[in-house]
């Protein structure tokens, strides 16, 4: 059987459900004869070389580039699984969706306790800073996704289960105890 083509990427968010996936421990040695990984933070390669099995995304849209690369993301690859509270439901960053982006633009820039100096209270306008969009969007309100995998960050077991179970062609399993949260 061939490998699988695999591609990782991370939007809006912390980073923690890359942390998770290589929460898998030794299962990476496991995983490295079933997959291959194409462009992803894991592997460094910025661009994709070649068209992907399966895509793991995490983090949700809070600017235009991540809007932009989650597009790209989903043309690229074949399945598409959203990973994280982040990428699922907006997580925390999509707490700033409760205020007006003007009020929290002004409270970062403008009213802000640390904000002082020259150039002070001036909310950055450049075009080669993304543009801030007016709430954070959960990854499926952008592009159609094929699986979720929840949690804050997901367990290391389910995300090996999942990816598992897509690269071999087997049943999700969904198991009480890999997504109970503690």
């Amino acid at each position: 059987m061939p490998k699988k083509i695999v591609a990782t990427a991370s939007l809006a968010g912390c980073f923690g459900c890359h942390m998770s996936f290589l929460d898998i421990d030794e299962r990476l040695l496991d995983l490295i004869e079933l997959v291959e990984i194409d462009k992803s933070p894991l592997t460094d390669f910025k661009t994709f070389t070649r068209r992907c099995d399966i895509g793991l995304i995490e983090g949700g849209c809070c600017n235009d580039e991540n809007v932009h690369n989650l597009i790209a993301f989903r043309k690229n690859c074949d399945v598409l699984v959203a990973v994280g509270e982040c990428a699922i439901m907006g997580g925390l960053p999509g707490l700033r969706n409760w205020i007006p982006l003007k009020e929290c633009l002004e409270e970062a820039y403008i009213h802000g306790p640390t904000v002082t100096g020259a150039g002070a209270q001036v909310i950055p306008n450049d075009p080669d800073i993304p543009k801030i969009l007016d709430r954070v969007y959960p990854c499926h309100e952008v592009v159609k996704i094929d699986y979720f995998i929840p949690g804050c960050a997901p367990r290391a077991d389910l995300i090996w289960s999942t990816l598992v179970a897509l690269v071999t062609g087997q049943e999700i399993p969904a198991p009480y105890a890999l997504f109970k949260y503690d």
